[in-house]
């Protein structure tokens, strides 16, 4: 089994900067891609970015040059830098890995959600 843990989400006022972190723990012998997903009230859920092992990165439009993802594979974690934050990314961000629990065997894996409210 693989547990998934977010962290670093909070209150945050127009402009301001958060890093939000997902720590993967469990048996598992590698994790492939990693992403951030995030859902509004009342919205569908949406990517935001994703960061493949080799560390080619994806982002949505809408932040494209405020966003960083970056993991670090030693430690099995994702991050998520949010510079520059609008009212509009307030959302519930949560975190999806895609994981070899076996030898060419992948599951997908969410975390279990971090509040991120942008507000002044």
């Amino acid at each position: 089994q693989v547990q998934l843990v977010e962290s670093g989400g909070g209150l945050v006022q127009p402009g301001g900067s958060l890093n939000l972190s997902c720590v993967a723990s469990g048996s598992f012998l590698s994790i492939q891609t990693m992403g951030w997903y995030r859902q509004s009230l009342n919205n569908q859920r949406e990517l935001v970015a994703t960061i493949s092992r080799s560390g080619r990165t994806t982002y949505e439009d809408s932040v494209k040059g405020r966003f960083t993802i970056s993991r670090d594979n030693a430690k099995n974690t994702v991050y998520l830098q949010m510079n520059s934050m609008k009212p509009e990314d307030t959302a519930v961000y949560y975190c999806n890995l895609d994981v070899e629990y076996d030898t060419r065997a992948y599951r997908t894996f969410w975390g279990q959600g971090t509040q991120v409210t942008v507000a002044s």
